[in-house]
């Protein structure tokens, strides 16, 4: 019988996913985008977490799928 291991990789692709989508909506906002140059770039590298995350549940779901017989 196989134990089950955690999904760490989901959870931290879940969340990054949703911390880039988060800073997405952010950056829609004017009183961000009106701020200095420091905030933005923040922001906008947070927005960079919702491709590593969906990139990283990519590999997780390749990672634990069933094996064909």
């Amino acid at each position: 019988m196989q134990t089950r291991k955690s999904p760490t990789l989901l959870i931290v692709a879940v969340v990054m996913v949703l911390i880039g989508a988060v800073a997405s909506m952010a950056l829609l906002v004017p009183a961000v985008r009106d701020t200095n140059t420091a905030v933005v770039t923040i922001v906008y590298v947070l927005a960079l977490c919702a491709p590593i995350g969906l990139v990283l549940a990519v590999v997780f779901a390749l990672l634990s799928g069933r094996r064909s017989r």
